[in-house]
């Protein structure tokens, strides 16, 4: 059965379920899982987990993003991007100098409060189903990290692209939303391209066409998730064995931290922490 990774460039008017449910009929596998949701509007990097791989979506999930955003000024939305209802206009031409002046407000450990267009959940009701039914409930701010924030072009009158990189849990159209507040004119998302996530680039993207053209010979490996983590290789087939049976392995000496467990055969099969002398799984990749 097909097993691995592939990572999609997604395109616009998809949503990142229909990206896998086109994935299921081209692999003839059920267990399909993207790690980081993309709004329809949105393309670019979108990490598709395939088969066996899909037991390493959260550990996706949780890593840093890239985006290049457009942010129009003079306009602001109920779904702070360009896909919603106009709430207000004013005159957004501003110099790029005016803008790049107040990204340092957004810069490091910010709040923010999420929109009402979006997946989390007040009372058992997502917000979006709220939204759409005309109501409007409180949310409290939630804390968010961007780690870069630059101003890379201006587009034309009041329109601006920008780079942002930032945790899990960032609503990009909040911040541009949130920008051009600041700057007294309003702002809305305009685009949005994703540049990396998981740690995957668009370099590694490829399209559904070239995924229903080549299929398999696509997938990256699943321990490609985790470049970061050593390689330890258990050195003999009794330890293995014990390995697969889910018990712990001797590990004297090794320094503490996370590693990729490899069979005598070289096949990857847990993803495991030093505790004490011993060697624990965090989580096994092996089997069906």
């Amino acid at each position: 059965m097909p097993s691995g990774i592939l990572i999609i460039d997604k395109p616009s008017d998809w949503t990142s379920m229909d990206v896998c449910a086109k994935l299921r009929g081209i692999f003839h596998e059920r267990r399909v899982g993207h790690a980081g949701t993309l709004d329809p509007m949105a393309t670019g990097v979108l990490p598709v987990f395939i088969g066996r791989a899909t037991r390493a979506v959260s550990f996706a999930e949780a890593g840093d993003k890239e985006y290049i955003a457009g942010l129009r000024l003079g306009v602001s939305t109920d779904t702070q991007d360009t896909t919603g209802r106009v709430l207000t206009r004013s005159d957004g031409r501003l110099p790029s100098a005016a803008v790049a002046a107040v990204l340092p407000q957004f810069t490091g450990r910010i709040f923010q409060v999420p929109p009402m267009y979006s997946a989390i959940k007040k009372d058992g009701k997502k917000l979006y189903e709220l939204a759409r039914a005309g109501k409007e409930v409180e949310r409290p701010p939630r804390p968010v990290t961007i780690h870069a924030l630059e101003l890379l072009e201006d587009t034309g009158p009041g329109e601006f692209l920008l780079r942002v990189r930032c945790s899990k849990g960032t609503y990009v159209r909040t911040l541009c939303h949130d920008i051009g507040a600041a700057l007294g004119c309003g702002g809305c998302m305009s685009s949005l391209r994703r540049t990396m996530a998981a740690g995957y680039t668009l370099r590694q993207a490829v399209t559904l066409e070239e995924a229903a053209e080549r299929g398999e010979a696509l997938l990256l490996p699943l321990d490609s998730l985790f470049p970061d983590c050593p390689a330890y290789t258990i050195p003999t087939a009794r330890q293995e064995e014990r390995c697969r049976h889910g018990n712990p392995l001797p590990a004297p000496g090794l320094a503490p931290g996370t590693y990729r467990v490899y069979g005598q055969g070289g096949e990857f099969l847990c993803l495991s922490r030093v505790e004490g002398d011993q060697l624990v799984s965090i989580k096994n990749f092996f089997g069906g």
